[in-house]
């Protein structure tokens, strides 16, 4: 009999975590609270030999080299429209970078077929016994899975159920960011450009795909708010609220705020957790060792999902021993890819004057710039098994 295995959360970690386990023949359902797949969002990068080489051994990185972007320039410019400082393409590209919505959609397709999706709900309870887990849920019914492996994100609910509150585990950093689609009325070239004030950056650029469509991101320096996650009008509201009075085209932005029907927002923050698993209930992702913005949260995630697959699928069954190698591999790298976030609301939105000017004067030099874009070529790397190698010369087990 197969392992059952339910994965909370179809972002990017649990369809990647899907592809692998139903290739390893594990029986694996995925929960996601949302109706279906979201679509949108930023953009998203893949940096370094250790995240090509899990794309290319997953067989999707030919097909997502045709879906990059080709990075994404940024403009800042000051209150009067004057350019401040311009950051090339591959500043923040890194070596592969892709829509959000575009990867989820692709992992999605590559692990459907051997993996039961249900969106629309969500668990609500975990009860582990000698031989698995009984998990209720919202709307379905309860049902019992041998491993339960929460990847749902920096405010995860297997982490609140199994672990303990989040405030535990997450701390705000100091910066909250939002992210809408909108007509691009104003004949935006792709890539962005922003207003810089301190403590503030309003953004936005035309789609790479759809030159008709734009995307706006804005981040705001603020202490720790609070709101329901759930409650997007109050969400645009305390973004309208942090931006109220500037110029450029922050009204406008903000007017199409309004309409947009899916926004994102969150706080920049990021996750600690002691220990990845407890009993037979493990984290990957955002949930483990997340950062929101700039902490190489999909790279990191994808890498995690081929490592605790590969791990159970040699464990034979012991998953204690699996999530203990899993862990003991990965949370190295994982932690000094986090660091990044740490770094992010600072470096886009200096909270003062002086702070922007120093951070522009700086990379208005050449050589600061060309500095800056060789230090993000060197990014944490580990050494990872090649597990389906590795399991195609285990010899059967006797019938």
């Amino acid at each position: 009999m197969s392992t059952k295995v339910l994965i909370s959360g179809a972002s990017i970690a649990g369809p990647a975590l899907a592809h692998w386990l139903g290739r390893y023949g594990f029986e694996v359902t995925v929960v996601e609270l949302a109706p279906a797949l979201r679509d949108g969002g930023q953009d998203v990068d893949f940096r370094g030999r250790t995240h090509l080489t899990v794309l290319e051994r997953m067989g999707v990185l030919e097909e997502l080299r045709t879906l990059g972007t080709g990075g994404s320039p940024m403009t800042f410019v000051g209150p009067d429209g004057r350019q401040l400082l311009h950051l090339p393409a591959e500043f923040a590209g890194g070596d592969l970078e892709v829509p959000r919505g575009e990867l989820a959609q692709l992992l999605h397709r590559h692990s459907s077929a051997r993996a039961e999706y249900v969106f629309g709900d969500s668990i609500t309870a975990l009860e582990e016994t000698p031989d698995g887990v009984r998990v209720a849920f919202r709307h379905g019914a309860p049902r019992e899975f041998d491993l339960v492996i929460g990847a749902d994100g920096l405010h995860s609910t297997v982490r609140r159920l199994a672990f303990g509150p989040e405030q535990r585990y997450v701390r705000h950093l100091g910066y909250y960011a939002a992210t809408w689609q909108l007509p691009n009325d104003l004949g935006l070239p792709v890539g962005g450009v922003g207003l810089n004030v301190p403590g503030r950056l309003m953004s936005v650029g035309a789609d790479h795909r759809d030159p008709s469509r734009a995307g706006a991101f804005c981040l705001f320096a603020s202490p720790e708010l609070r709101y329901d996650r759930h409650d997007p009008a109050r969400q645009k509201e305390l973004v309208r609220a942090a931006f109220a009075g500037l110029g450029w085209r922050v009204p406008q932005l903000l007017e199409s705020l309004d309409a947009a029907p899916e926004p994102y927002f969150d706080s920049i923050s990021r996750a600690d957790v002691p220990a990845w698993s407890t009993g037979r209930i493990a984290l990957i992702g955002d949930a483990a060792c997340g950062a929101t913005i700039g902490g190489m949260g999909t790279g990191t995630a994808v890498v995690a999902a081929y490592v605790l697959a590969g791990e159970l699928a040699r464990a034979r069954g012991d998953h204690r021993a699996a999530f203990a190698r899993y862990e003991h591999l990965l949370r190295g790298y994982a932690q000094g890819c986090q660091k990044g976030g740490d770094r992010t609301g600072p470096f886009l939105a200096p909270r003062t004057a002086t702070g922007l000017r120093f951070r522009n004067a700086l990379l208005n030099r050449r050589w600061a710039l060309e500095k800056m874009l060789e230090l993000g070529k060197q990014v944490s790397s580990v050494e990872l098994p090649d597990y389906e190698r590795e399991l195609s010369r285990r010899p059967r087990a006797a019938a």
